[in-house]
């Protein structure tokens, strides 16, 4: 419990932002200024640019459409305006990412409906009537990300140096799809920022697997700050083989998003609205779900009601996880989500219409 900067009442609040949940939502232009300084310290640290360029050569490689100057980089320090042409560290041909084999079922996202972890759509997409024992996931971590997050949970990638360091070529990752390997996961980190890559990557493998009669489903887990056409794309590919688009909606008040993820999520939440209204749940598995982390003291009750009367204008059945938070990066100092906080979450969820909500991360609740 700590005293508020600026109500100074004694309140969950983690030292990075200094003010409480309240005083952020009401929009006080002195906080938001605040704030916006704490995010430049977290990315000075790590030599990332300070905030989005504004000026010269438009990117548009996602939806923070960064207009880059000569010697800038854009947000997601994949992309440098050289002598006045933009040079990206990812294309179609490579991408800055790891990558690595993970034993299905896995701990994803949407471990709790998705074809290979729970036999959803078989025999159509999947191998067997249960979870696909077995079989391997294809984890690919992209290593950049178009917010900045003060909790994120795979900070590590910031320490990275996209331009001096190797790159994974398209054909290098396409040749990890075996005959064992049952579906590909883009996620990090985020994919907004590499669409390029993993649309080719993504469609290379989809074909292959097409050819050699094998299922092989294609997913993303992103924040949904895609481009337009790209996150068609996607959706498109993750409809055909029985993939799911894994949205992180982390906040819905504008202030708070500034505050805690660098920017509004607002964008992220049209182009689910977008994607959903044209090509919706396919018939016999969900093809779109959205998870929210339960962060005490700033994503609780009110936040997961707001995102769950959007979902539920929507459709009422979307999947909806409710994620439980660890302590990170710079916002360590806060406590893990209670059982109560995901109960009374869950609860809130359930009242706002929503038919399929799930608290994920079980094990990390206090």
């Amino acid at each position: 419990m700590t005293k508020c900067k600026f109500c100074g009442e004694k309140k969950t609040i983690t030292k990075v932002l200094g003010y409480c949940k309240n005083c952020i939502r009401k929009g006080n232009k002195e906080i938001l200024k605040d704030i916006i300084r704490a995010h430049y310290s977290a990315r000075r640290i790590y030599a990332l640019p300070e905030e989005r360029p504004k000026k010269g050569i438009l990117c548009g490689e996602c939806a923070n459409n960064c207009i880059i100057d000569k010697g800038q980089r854009g947000y997601c320090n994949l992309v440098e305006n050289l002598n006045g042409r933009l040079f990206k560290v990812s294309d179609g041909d490579k991408g800055f990412l790891d990558y690595y084999l993970d034993p299905l079922p896995t701990n994803c996202v949407a471990e709790w409906l998705c074809p290979g972890c729970t036999g959803r759509g078989y025999p159509t997409y999947a191998y067997s009537r249960i979870a696909e024992y077995g079989y391997q996931n294809l984890a690919v971590f992209l290593k950049s990300c178009s917010l900045d997050c003060l909790f994120c949970q795979n900070w590590h990638f910031r320490r990275a140096r996209p331009f001096e360091e190797r790159k994974v070529s398209t054909v290098e990752l396409c040749s990890k799809v075996t005959s064992s390997v049952s579906c590909v996961c883009w996620f990090g980190g985020d994919p907004s920022t590499q669409m390029q890559f993993t649309l080719t990557a993504s469609k290379v493998m989809s074909q292959e697997s097409k050819r050699e009669g094998k299922i092989f489903r294609i997913c993303w887990e992103t924040n949904g700050l895609i481009r337009e056409d790209y996150a068609a794309e996607a959706a498109q590919l993750s409809l055909e083989t029985g993939g799911t688009i894994k949205f992180d909606l982390k906040v819905y008040n504008d202030e708070l998003g500034i505050a805690l993820l660098g920017r509004s999520q607002k964008q992220s939440f049209n182009m689910f609205k977008m994607l959903y209204d044209r090509f919706g749940q396919k018939k016999d598995i969900e093809s779109f779900t959205i998870s929210t982390l339960l962060i005490p003291g700033y994503v609780e009750n009110e936040e997961v009601r707001e995102i769950s009367e959007f979902l539920s204008s929507i459709d009422n059945e979307i999947p909806y996880s409710l994620l439980a938070f660890s302590p990170n990066f710079l916002m360590y100092d806060l406590p893990t989500t209670s059982t109560r906080q995901a109960d009374e979450c869950y609860e809130v969820a359930k009242l706002c219409g929503l038919k399929n909500v799930h608290i994920g991360n079980r094990i990390l609740l206090s």
